[in-house]
């Protein structure tokens, strides 16, 4: 049976894969527990995979177009040049890896833009990438259940390191 807070997580992780993707740890903890791990992992991945897709082709837009607009969100060409140079491969697996890790997978999703990725491809690499995080992550929710100030806190701290790295890397263009 199908939770309403599955359905929920399944919004939510839809949304943070077509935004900024930093809300994934947080939101899997706290609706984990109550959960089947096996279906937060199908169906969590599946929304964030999704999400994620959606993002990529938004990405793909934003570094293609030439609007004044979206110039101010698209990252440079120079900022692309330099993350293909540090991430010279956007390959299927590198892309299953990066999203089976907590680590950012921002510079791949810009690689992956740059290059014009096939955006179904990137996103069955999000959904399989997923599987085994989302399990371990809905799995420890259900087994420990971590206060929701934990869970906020957390999900506070991933955002300003976010916000942080923006600012540094930033500042580094300048």
């Amino acid at each position: 049976m199908i939770h309403a807070s599955l359905l929920w997580l399944c919004l939510l992780l839809f949304v943070d894969g077509a935004t900024i993707s930093v809300f994934t740890t947080p939101l899997l903890l706290r609706f984990g527990h109550g959960q089947s791990p096996l279906w937060v992992a199908l169906l969590g991945g599946f929304a964030s995979a999704i999400g994620s897709s959606i993002q990529l082709a938004i990405l793909r837009w934003a570094l293609s177009s030439r609007h004044p607009f979206t110039r101010r969100f698209a990252p440079s060409r120079e900022r692309v040049q330099k993350t293909l140079a540090a991430h010279p491969s956007a390959s299927f697996l590198a892309l299953v890896v990066a999203r089976a890790t907590p680590l950012p997978d921002a510079p791949l999703k810009i690689v992956a833009a740059a290059i014009s990725y096939p955006i179904p491809r990137y996103g069955v690499a999000v959904f399989i990438g997923s599987l085994p995080y989302y399990f371990l992550l809905a799995w420890l929710g259900s087994a420990f259940r971590f206060p929701d100030w934990v869970i906020g806190l957390s999900a506070g701290l991933l955002l300003l390191g976010w916000l942080i790295d923006v600012i540094r890397r930033r500042a580094r263009q300048d």
